[in-house]
Formats: structure tokens, C-alpha cells, sequence
């Protein structure tokens, strides 16, 4: 389940940093010296040396790569533990344990026995089940999901959600993140119930736009539950688990008693082996409760290269993994997209299709070279020190295609005058994933900003190298950019009327779109705003203080009629009232930054109603402050310098009564 602030906002996914602590994790093969330049090297760097000729695939060479960069990886990175296997033609070539599976014990990663959480990876189960009934006919991808519910999925837009738009994430429903995981096997409840009561808004009309979904796939894992008559986890047992000889393999929650002696220990550091995290409880199941072994996730992996079938067991006919791993969606041409539950990850020429997966402890990627025959499956019990798993994940498979599968991408001449369109892509931009019922204010905080470059190349801030250095982009097309020594692209995709619209890039997974935001929601102008507004609340607050101690300490009353008193009262307390929304939210987001978990417990909607009360508090505030600044500029008393005070304090109280409206800072949803 996807992921600084918006990372543990949008699900909490946990970073922190300290040393790591003094064992080390067990290791096999080369010293780890020689993990260093795969590890550092930037994908530019790599994309721009000389290009050097496959190595071959065998167990002896990957044992030899992955020994050599993955104990120094988890060693610089805090990581407890890992596994790795790679599968080609029908076969394990490599499968290895890493680490610890039990830092307390120092029991070391099986990679047979071993059990990993791989998060979204599960999503892949939840497709393939849906595939199984679309091929029995139970199931149509392109009819209503609301014909195969006991709930309904409120209508909008004029246009039915379907499991096709499940499947591609283009159901267009905001993020939920409320329930998604539990902390008590008590408090975990029937999926339908969790999916009737948290329903979550429909921003986008369906087949539009890419908005990774939790609920819309928990949707088709209880669509799956409800056609063919099992529990959810019984069906994904009985018809792919147990067919493939997937033996350390579970959704069951909590893990059953014969498998938690095979559990991973998830930890955020390996160096707080003191504070392990406790087995994650998913709520939305088919959206990501698997728990697996590496050579477990091997033979699913075979399975589908091998178009449905391994080990003389078939769970989808070959035309329907086929079908699966076909383009089903396109976010901008020429760029990834999205199949049917596995997106693009095309990289070095090769036709790559895959998914990860992120809880608070594990992160795991599963990728498919499909034109190579080949898989690689990775996880990780820890996020490790800032969240280093991300450059861990990215630089090992990166190298690995660069080692195994050596590519030079072809040439393309940056155009001509490239100034014009990078002034024209340059602002702010927000992701497609995003909360906009409640919380709203923290999905507009965590903008992204294009800026352009004197040189004509543009620079996007969510998108880094593993050194954690910007990249920059050349154009190479009407608003197609290329990485500077890379091979990935950046396409800027315009509206009816040719303005610029969002962009969606090959240097991350297609599971949103970044969507350009203009006016007063626009970070470039939300931030001067905000602050200079802020600037003026603290003035007006030192200035009324200060004056009344001044007035105390020589006895000089403050000379206004009654009303005139009450009015002014009213003004500064309106005032004071507005400067504590934005540090009240400011509490509220360091809490959860500090403590993600907070996300999935309870606390949160009485921290969130108390803050509502008091964005109430501030409009009628705000409503005082203007009324105040009016009269005053108008009748006095005061010359131009009160009145500039006033002009500026009405001017905040506009742009406040518009900021907490705008932003749902009133609007007492609580489910988040």
C-alpha cells in the first residue's frame, strides 16, 4: 500500500532515522565493498557510462550481485531484513534470505520459509481471482459494480463505476485511509461493513482519471466473496495458493498458529530492534494483507509468465493472463500505464509489467519482464533509516537490469527553443491520490513544483536521483522531456483549450497523475499568501498586547466609544482565533508525522472536530475582523497608519474566511 508528510498521510508509511545498531546482518559471498556503485550510482550515471555486455543469468553470477550489494544495503540503509528470488523460464535461478528474520534472536531470512508482507503486491491475488470469474463467465468487467453489491456505490457523474476501473484505479474515488489497518484482531470487521460505512467520495468521473484506490480493489475482493460463495481468503486459498504449491502463503488475519513461527518481525530500523512492529491487521484484506515466503511469490510469479499455468496447475487460461498483462489504460502516449491490476514499468527496451507493495514495516516490489521470461521479486522488514528502502528497491533493480539486460537508449535531440514550454509546464501540482472531504489541507501541502531552468531544462521536486539530488529534463517533444543522461520521460498533458493539465512520468509507477493547480490553491501563491498573512495575525496580536500592557502601565484607558470597544474586542479575538487554525493544524499533521499510526487508531476525529469548532470560531472571527477593518478605514479614529493596519488585517480576514473553507478546515467530516 503506497506512500516526509503525504507519505504517512496517504498510508503511513513509517520513517525515522538513527544509526545502525552494531550487529551486522549475516552475509554470504563478495565483501560488501563491492555493492558500492550499484548502489550509488545514479540511473543517469548508469544510462550515460559505456555500455558493457550482459552477464548471464546464472545462479552463480546473481549470487554474486546480490551478495555483494544487498548486506551493504541493509547495513547503510537500517534495514532488519530481505529476501530476493528471480525466476526465468519456469525456474528459481536465485532465492535468498537476508538479515534477520528476529533481530532479538538473530534468526537469520529463509528465503523458503521465511514470510514477508507484500503489501499492494496482494492486489495482484485480488485481479487474478476477478480474472478466474470473468473467465467463468460470473463476472463482467464492464458492467456496474453496484449489480454485484449488497451496498450501494452512490451515483455520480452519470457514468457507473466498473471492476475494469478497479482494476486500471480509474474508479475515481478520493484516498481512504480510515480503517485500513486495525491494531486488534477484535477490531477487525466483515469487509462488507467496512465497505458500506466508508464509502469514500467520488472526485473524478470513472475511466478518467489514474487515482491508486485501496477501497475500489477491497471492492473486487468482495465482489470475488460474494459471486463465488467463500470467504475471500478461503477463495484465494483454494484457487491460487494451494494450486501452485504456495505453502508459506496466507491472507488469514490474524496468521494462523502453524505459520507465525515462519513470520518476519517487521521493525522501521534495524537499529530499534527494541520496537518491533506488531503484526499489521488490513482491514481492506484484498488490498494488501498476504503474507508470503520469497520462493512462494516465485511460483506466482511463474504462473503468470508462464501465461497461467506452473507446476501442471492452471489458475487463468492464456488468453486471460494475457489479457491481464495487456495495456488497458493510457495516462499520456508513448509513457507506462496501466493493464488489468499489474501496471508498466518499461525500462532498458524490455516490456516490463509489476507491482509494490508498502506497509508501515515491509516494502516490496514484484517485477515481470515479460519479452525476457524473467521475474524478480524483492521485500523488506524495515523502512529503514528516512525512509532508505525506496533507493534501496529502485538502485537494486535498476542495477539489475543494467547488469543483466545492458541497454543504450536512442538519441533524441532536445528541441530547439525549449524556454517557452518550460515557462508554460512551471508551478504547482497535485497528485490524483489525495483526500479532498476531509484533510484536504494536507493533500494541497504536499505539491509538487516544476520550476524552469535558465538552460531551457526544467526541474520536477518529486522526482530524485538516489543521491536525493533533483533531476533535471531536457524537451525532446511538445512537452515530452527526458531525463538529463537518462532514458526515462516526463510527459506534460494539456486540457480542451490547450492549457496545461497534469503530468505523469516514467521515472516512478503510473498510480497517479500530478494535476496542475492555479489561483489561490496553488502552492506558489498558497504559500506568500499564507505567510504574509500569518506575518500580519502576529503583528496584530503583538501590537493589541502590547498596547494594552503599555495602557496598564500608565493608566491610560483606551479611548473608543462602547461599541467601537466591542467591535475591536471582537476584531482581535477573530484575529486570535485565526492565528490558532493554522497552528492547530500545524499540531495535528506534526502528531501524525511523529506517529503515522495515529492514522489507524482512535484520537484523531476528536483532535479533528476540536479543530472544526475552532475554524467555526475563526470565519465569525474573520466576518468581525472585516466589519472592524471597514468602519475603521472609513470613520477612524487613526491616522493613514491604522488604517494601513486595518487595510491589511481585512485583507487577511478575506483570505482567512477563503482558506478555511476552501481547504475543509469546517467541514466535520471525520472519516478520513
Amino acid at each position: 500500500m503506497k506512500t516526509k508528510l503525504v507519505v504517512a498521510f496517504t498510508l503511513a508509511i513509517g520513517v525515522a532515522g538513527s544509526a545502525l545498531a552494531e550487529d551486522k546482518p549475516p552475509s554470504t559471498g563478495p565483501a560488501p565493498a563491492v555493492a558500492l556503485a550499484p548502489l550509488t550510482a545514479t540511473p543517469s550515471a548508469a544510462a550515460s557510462a559505456p555500455l558493457s555486455p550482459a552477464h548471464a543469468m546464472t545462479a552463480q553470477d546473481l549470487q554474486a550481485y546480490f551478495d555483494g550489494a544487498v548486506p551493504y544495503a541493509l547495513h547503510r540503509a537500517d534495514i532488519a531484513g530481505a529476501v530476493i528470488t528471480v525466476v526465468r523460464d519456469g525456474q528459481i535461478v536465485f532465492a535468498q534470505g537476508y538479515g534477520y528474520s528476529d533481530l532479538k534472536t538473530h534468526k537469520p531470512v529463509v528465503a523458503d520459509q521465511t514470510m514477508f508482507r507484500p503489501g499492494s503486491v496482494s492486489k495482484l491475488f485480488t485481479w487474478t481471482s476477478v480474472m478466474q470469474l470473468v473467465e467463468q463467465g460470473k463476472l463482467d468487467l464492464d458492467r456496474d459494480v453496484n449489480d454485484y453489491l449488497d451496498f450501494k456505490i452512490p451515483e455520480k457523474f452519470g457514468k457507473p463505476i466498473t471492476l475494469r476501473n478497479c482494476m486500471t484505479h480509474t474508479a475515481g474515488f478520493e484516498e481512504m485511509i480510515a480503517d485500513t489497518f486495525v491494531f486488534k484482531p477484535e477490531q477487525l470487521y466483515p469487509v462488507g461493513k467496512y465497505l458500506a460505512t466508508h464509502i469514500p467520495e467520488r472526485i473524478f468521473p470513472p475511466g478518467k482519471v489514474v487515482a491508486y484506490s485501496n477501497y475500489a480493489t477491497t471492492i473486487a475482493g468482495y465482489i470475488v466473496q460474494r459471486v463465488s460463495g467463500e470467504k475471500f481468503d478461503d477463495y484465494v486459498a483454494n484457487h491460487i495458493l494451494k494450486p501452485l504449491g504456495m505453502t508459506h502463503s496466507t491472507f488469514v488475519q490474524p496468521l494462523p498458529k502453524d505459520l507465525q513461527p515462519f513470520m518476519a518481525q517487521g521493525y522501521t530500523q534495524a537499529s530499534l530492534a527494541d520496537k518491533p512492529v506488531n503484526y499489521e491487521l488490513v482491514e481492506a484484506a484484498p488490498a494488501g494483507a498476504l503474507a508470503a515466503s520469497g520462493t512462494d511469490m516465485a511460483r506466482f510469479m511463474m504462473a503468470h509468465l508462464n501465461n497461467g499455468s506452473y507446476g501442471g496447475a492452471t489458475i487463468l487460461k492464456p488468453e486471460t493472463a494475457k489479457q491481464m498483462h495487456s495495456r488497458n489504460h493510457t495516462l499520456a502516449p508513448g509513457l507506462n500505464g496501466f493493464n488489468l491490476g499489474f501496471y508498466d514499468e518499461n525500462r532498458n527496451g524490455h516490456r516490463i509489467i509489476g507491482h509494490a507493495g508498502d506497509t508501515v514495516a515491509f516494502h516490496s516490489d514484484l517485477h515481470l519482464i515479460l519479452d525476457a521470461n524473467t521475474g524478480v521479486f524483492m521485500s523488506f522488514s524495515s523502512p529503514g533509516k528516512e525512509g532508505a528502502v525506496q533507493e534501496v528497491r529502485t538502485s537494486l533493480f535498476r542495477a539489475f537490469l543494467d547488469r543483466y539486460f545492458p541497454y543504450t537508449p536512442p538519441e533524441e535531440k532536445a528541441i530547439a527553443d525549449p524556454k517557452a514550454d518550460a515557462a508554460r509546464v512551471a508551478g504547482s501540482y497535485i497528485a490524483s491520490r489525495r483526500k479532498e472531504s476531509a484533510l484536504y489541507l494536507l493533500s494541497l501541502i504536499g505539491q509538487s513544483d516544476v520550476n524552469a531552468n535558465s538552460d531551457g531544462t526544467i526541474s520536477i521536486d518529486a522526482l530524485k536521483d538516489p543521491s536525493g539530488a533533483t533531476k533535471k529534463w531536457r524537451e525532446v517533444g511538445p512537452l515530452l522531456y527526458r531525463e538529463v543522461n537518462g532514458q526515462t520521460h516526463t510527459r506534460f498533458m494539456t486540457d480542451e483549450a490547450g492549457n496545461v493539465s497534469y503530468w505523469v512520468s516514467d521515472d516512478f509507477f503510473p498510480v497517479e497523475e500530478l494535476q496542475k493547480k492555479t489561483g489561490l490553491e496553488s502552492m506558489s501563491v498558497m504559500k506568500p499568501l499564507s505567510f504574509a498573512g500569518l506575518a500580519v495575525l502576529v503583528l496584530t496580536m503583538v501590537i493589541w498586547f502590547g498596547g494594552f500592557i503599555v495602557r496598564w502601565r500608565f493608566k491610560r484607558p483606551l479611548v473608543l466609544e462602547p461599541r467601537e470597544k466591542q467591535l475591536r474586542l471582537a476584531s482581535r479575538l477573530g484575529a486570535l482565533a485565526l492565528l490558532l487554525v493554522p497552528l492547530g493544524w500545524l499540531g495535528f499533521i506534526t502528531a501524525i508525522s511523529a506517529d503515522e499510526s495515529l492514522l489507524f487508531g482512535g484520537g484523531l476525529p476528536a483532535m479533528m472536530i476540536g479543530l472544526y469548532v475552532l475554524g467555526v470560531v475563526a470565519l465569525i472571527g474573520c466576518l468581525a475582523m472585516l466589519v472592524h477593518a471597514v468602519l475603521r478605514v472609513i470613520r477612524g479614529p487613526g491616522g493613514w497608519l491604522v488604517r494601513i493596519g486595518e487595510v491589511a488585517l481585512g485583507l487577511t480576514a478575506l483570505y482567512g474566511f477563503y482558506s478555511v473553507i476552501d481547504y475543509g478546515l469546517v467541514n466535520f467530516r471525520t472519516l478520513f
